[in-house]
Formats: structure tokens, C-alpha cells, sequence
């Protein structure tokens, strides 16, 4: 399979719960489908609780849009065989990207299944598939929660490459530069993969709050202190949020990134409008630009 190498604009669902989760996704697929994203990504539920979710979710997205869709692979799977399994079923469903992670262990799991590390995985779908798949895999521009070291976890994201991995959305952050340094480490390890940022829109900051605090995504000061003072008014907190990831996006891209990763949290508003702030792509604009 050919390696990607034009700028890559992507988008991350996680499959829903329940019949109001289930429509709030389906309005995001057909709104943000327009858009025209490079792929949709779909997240795969700790110890397996949303296997069935995440195919589900990429044959609902293959059926009614244009748009490829990845859906990510754990290594929280319990089996070399259910894995074969699912990566068959991908395969047969018209998968060609797949997103291969290591996981977050489940409360009372102490270690993941047949496969440590992601680097693992990565090996044995390469070994499985050939070059049936394009595989992504996820890089930490602020290091890893749980790596013992900055170097450990350099090493750890090559092994990933080295073992066949095509390209990386990174988690998300809001200091470019930590983008740019961690970039820059990794070339000089040898490392010559896309590396595409994650965007993570301002909308609800409590949430956001939560979420960094779980993964390790900093949130600066100068982000947090406003962002506390605008309390209950959202729409303060939407604008400025809005402001912080649009400025980010910019700096990003004039530096080099080779697209963006938007996590949309299964809502289209925030990331619609990114898209429209930063004129990235649509259909529209392409065939207007060739007509």
C-alpha cells in the first residue's frame, strides 16, 4: 500500500451509547463528512466493552459517507485470535487504515493482553496483513503519563515505526512547541513517518480539564486562568476556546505539521468551525479550484 504523504485532515468519533448518543453521531458523521476529512477514526473501549461499537461505527460511516474510516485497535484485546478476527472482519468491510495503541488498562487490569506494547501489535498486523493497512499509531509530544523517562519514551514511539507503522496522530496539546521539540527528537532518531497533530476544541472546559488530567496533556496557565474565571458563561468559553485552538492550528501548520487530528467528541460545531477559520479543504474549494 502507498504510504501517505499529502497533508492529511482527520477527525475522531467514539462509538455512541444508547439511542441519543447513537443520533448525536449520526447528525456529526453527515455534518462533518462535508467537509471532506482525509479519514474518520474510531476509538476502541477499554477492555474490549465497545468492540462491537467501534465496527458498528465504521460500517455505519463506510455505508452512508465517502469518507475512509480507521478505527483504532487495542492491544487490550484479549487474543491473537479475536484480533485475527477483527482484523479480518476490517478487511472485509473495506477497511484500509487501521490505528494501532497499546490502550488504557481498565480499572483492576494490571497489564494488557497477548500484546504488551503497541509496537507489538503494529508487528503483528504487518506479519497478518503485509501492506493491507496503513497503520497509525499515537505519539505523546508531552511524553507518555506512565513513561519512566523522556528517553524511554522516544525509544518506545521508534520501536512503533520500526515496526511498520506508516504514520502518528499525536495526543492532543496546546504548546506547539512541545509538538515541534518532540518532532524534532524523533528525526534525529531517524524517524521519517507523518507526524500529525491532535486538536483537541475548547467547548466544555471541565471536561477538558478532566481528560488532561487523566492523559497528561498540559493545560498552561494562561489557557486554565481565564478559562476558570468564565464559570458557567459558555459562551465566553466557547469563543476563547475557539480563539486558542484556531491560533494553535495556525502555528502548527506554518510550522510543518502534515495536517491535523480533530477530536470531535462526536459533536460537529466546533471542529466545522476550525475547518471554515483555517480554510482547509473541502469539496467544494477543490473543485472550484480545478474548474
Amino acid at each position: 500500500m502507498t504510504h501517505v504523504s499529502q497533508t492529511a485532515f482527520s477527525i475522531e468519533f467514539f462509538p455512541p451509547k444508547g439511542p441519543k448518543g447513537a443520533a448525536r453521531l449520526d447528525q456529526a458523521i453527515t455534518e462533518l463528512a462535508a467537509l471532506g476529512p482525509s479519514f474518520f477514526s474510531v476509538t476502541f473501549g477499554a477492555g474490549g466493552t465497545t468492540r462491537s461499537g467501534t465496527l458498528e461505527t465504521v460500517e455505519r460511516i463506510l455505508d452512508t459517507t465517502s469518507v475512509p474510516a480507521a478505527p483504532h485497535l487495542s492491544c487490550i484485546e484479549g487474543t491473537r485470535e479475536s484480533i485475527c478476527e477483527l482484523l479480518d472482519s476490517y478487511k472485509q468491510t473495506g477497511v484500509q487504515r487501521i490505528v494501532a495503541l497499546r490502550g488504557d488498562l481498565p480499572d483492576g487490569m494490571h497489564k494488557p493482553g497477548v500484546f504488551n506494547y503497541a509496537n507489538e501489535l503494529v508487528a503483528f498486523i504487518k506479519e497478518r496483513h503485509g501492506d493491507d493497512f496503513h497503520i497509525e499509531v499515537g505519539a505523546y509530544p508531552e511524553y507518555h503519563p506512565q513513561a519512566p523517562s523522556t528517553e524511554v519514551d522516544l525509544d518506545n514511539f521508534v520501536r512503533k515505526v520500526d515496526a511498520g507503522a506508516d504514520s502518528a496522530m499525536t495526543q492532543y496539546f496546546y504548546n506547539a512547541d512541545a509538538y515541534f521539540r518532540f518532532v524534532d527528537a524523533v528525526r534525529a532518531r531517524g524517524v521519517e513517518i507523518p507526524i500529525v497533530p491532535g486538536i483537541m476544541p475548547i467547548i466544555d472546559y471541565p471536561q477538558i480539564a478532566r481528560f488532561s488530567a487523566m492523559c497528561g496533556a498540559e493545560i498552561p496557565r494562561w489557557i486554565a486562568k481565564p478559562m476558570e474565571s468564565f464559570g458557567d458563561d459558555k459562551a465566553s468559553v466557547r469563543e476563547f476556546g475557539r480563539d486558542v485552538a484556531a491560533r494553535l492550528c495556525e502555528q502548527l501548520l506554518a510550522g510543518g505539521a502534515p495536517g491535523l487530528h480533530f477530536y470531535s467528541l462526536n459533536k460537529s460545531d466546533a471542529t466545522c468551525w476550525l475547518w471554515q477559520e483555517l480554510g482547509l479543504p473541502t469539496p467544494q474549494t477543490q473543485d472550484a479550484a480545478s474548474a
